[in-house]
């Protein structure tokens, strides 16, 4: 019996990589396979690399609401058992499709799985492994080890648990995953199924204090508080985007100087006071810093 699987593409002016994404996701060799491709009105190429395919795809190129909205018309149009979303610059790796299909049949149980991925460049050179763990639901509230591509569930799990929020322009993905799995646990596949591309004019690493706020006040908007170490990274990121670094002993100190200052301000903001506990954390850092640069002036 075979299994179909849906894959959905939102797209807008990446004709740069498009091709690449297209051919990895029709090279599988899947029988039953429905690609989706939904594209914002792109005024590069695009349209043309999409015509090109004929009826190996299906697309609608037009004005819409952003990613979200993008995915959210795929999601809703696919008809396969399974759903993959992929953007228009990631890739799918040789048999990602079939090993997913086979994982999904011999696990009838299992609604969501996800596998390991890269990094990879504008020339899909590797660039380093996407750091990914085993499935535990605490840690995916800290910690966003899931790569998107690698990512695929049952069309079950849009009809229980609806689309995305289209409110979200960064971490769409990582509040669905969330929404999904406090029900629902997702299995792990120890294989890497897609390289996620990395490059200057990338949405998320062009932005990435817009990043760490969009899913902090996301967090906090479920479960009122967000995690520690989301503020902390968004402290980070403040401060190396403010011009600080790390190079010496005195640089360092005024570094954690910067982010003990910009943590203080995140935590009132988000949590409206500094627990006793990341005061004692954040003068330990500053005593360290401020040690080893005193060490270096003897």
């Amino acid at each position: 019996m075979k299994t179909k699987i849906s894959v959905v593409t939102p797209s807008y002016n990446q004709g740069i990589f498009l091709k690449r994404t297209i051919d990895s996701v029709l090279n599988q060799k899947i029988d039953d396979l429905e690609y989706l491709v939904f594209d914002g009105g792109s005024k590069d190429d695009t349209v043309e690399i999409l015509q090109s395919y004929g009826e190996k795809l299906f697309f609608i190129s037009q004005k819409d609401d952003g990613q979200s909205d993008a995915v959210n018309k795929g999601l809703k149009k696919a008809s396969g058992e399974i759903i993959g979303w992929l953007n228009s610059d990631d890739v799918y790796y040789p048999n990602a499709l079939r090993t997913v299909i086979d994982f999904f049949n011999t696990n009838p149980e299992v609604d969501v799985v996800y596998g390991r991925a890269d990094h990879i460049d504008e020339f899909d050179n590797f660039l380093e492994d996407y750091y990914t763990e085993s499935w535990d639901y605490e840690r995916l509230r800290e910690i966003c080890f899931i790569c998107q591509p690698a990512v695929f569930f049952r069309k079950s799990v849009v009809e229980k648990f609806g689309v995305l929020n289209k409110e979200l322009r960064y971490c769409m993905d990582y509040e669905y995953w969330l929404r999904i799995s406090k029900d629902k646990p997702f299995a792990f596949i120890d294989q890497k199924l897609a390289g996620s591309r990395l490059y200057s004019d990338n949405k998320t690493l062009g932005s990435r204090r817009a990043v760490h706020e969009e899913i902090i006040s996301m967090l906090k908007e479920k479960s009122n508080k967000p995690p520690i170490r989301w503020i902390y990274n968004l402290a980070h990121v403040i401060t190396e985007e403010s011009g600080y670094s790390r190079g010496s002993e005195k640089q360092n100190y005024e570094f954690v100087k910067n982010v003990v200052k910009t943590s203080a301000l995140s935590f009132l903001k988000y949590q409206k006071s500094i627990p006793l506990a990341q005061c004692k954390e954040m003068m330990g850092w500053l005593r360290s810093a401020r040690k080893a640069m005193l060490e270096v002036k003897k």
